[in-house]
């Protein structure tokens, strides 16, 4: 009776979580598809494409929807590469203060961005980098480095050290060994780390609002401000057009690297006997 009563409850949690998720997802896909949908979207026999045609043009969807890949590809590239670096010496050294690193790091993940948004919004006025994309990937890329290493050095962890030593013998350095040994065999670790870094950056708002100057700079997360008006009307069918293309991406990627993320590593024959 105990085990029944534990599998109704979780059954129950699951459930009211499922309605928490799929309800707003309705609500979007209703409110894309009515021409003069409001805030309570009702199924109707009312259909139409009216605010997909008008959301697709090159200054609401296009444009936003590229400067979000450049931004948010870039900077989970940058970080994949920089945790990398970083997470090697600390998975395969002895290090005096590693201990008191990695509580750093586990520290700063805590910290909220928009906590040292006033100070980061200074330095870049002071230095003439306010709208500069590059200066402003190279921040979010920062930002993002201390969460990236700490799970990047514990996936470093799950490669034995004896599959480097036998290409250290066949003479390849560090770096070789780091590029061809540890990194495939982390693949799946490299994957959630860069779907982790992308996706967080990709609905990034408050960031790009502050640093960036112009409309023809900022992504689609700032773009989706433009359908609140300043007399607090909202465009919710535009809206719900727009938000089912803006995760569309998201959804893509998450999708093609699936496989990636639901690999472990493999180490049984990697070192013969």
């Amino acid at each position: 009776m105990t085990r029944m009563a534990a599998r109704t409850a979780a059954l129950i949690s699951l459930g009211l979580i499922t309605i928490a998720f799929v309800g707003p997802f309705l609500w979007v896909v209703l409110a894309s598809l009515q021409p003069h949908a409001n805030l309570i979207a009702k199924p109707t026999f009312e259909f139409s494409l009216e605010n997909f045609r008008t959301v697709l043009t090159w200054e609401t969807v296009y444009q936003p929807v590229i400067n979000s890949i450049i931004i948010s590809g870039t900077t989970a590239v940058l970080t994949v590469v920089v945790a990398g670096l970083a997470a090697y010496p600390l998975s395969r050294y002895k290090l005096r203060f590693k201990r008191h690193f990695m509580l750093t790091l586990l520290f700063t993940t805590g910290l909220p961005v928009t906590a040292i948004m006033v100070p980061v919004y200074s330095m870049f006025f002071r230095f003439n980098l306010y709208g500069s994309i590059p200066a402003m990937v190279l921040f979010l890329a920062a930002s993002a480095l201390p969460f990236a290493i700490w799970m990047m050095k514990n996936f470093m962890d799950g490669v034995p050290v004896s599959l480097e030593e036998a290409a250290w013998v066949d003479g390849a350095g560090w770096v070789q060994s780091l590029l061809r040994v540890v990194m495939p065999l982390m693949a799946p670790g490299v994957a959630v780390v860069a779907i982790f870094v992308f996706v967080g950056q990709w609905g990034n708002f408050f960031v790009p609002f502050v640093l960036l100057d112009t409309p023809e700079k900022q992504p689609a997360a700032v773009t989706i401000y433009t359908f609140f008006s300043q007399y607090g009307q909202v465009a919710y069918g535009e809206l719900a057009a727009f938000s089912i293309i803006y995760t569309a991406p998201a959804v893509v990627l998450y999708v093609a690297v699936n496989k990636y993320l639901a690999g472990s590593f493999s180490f049984a024959g990697s070192v013969k006997g």
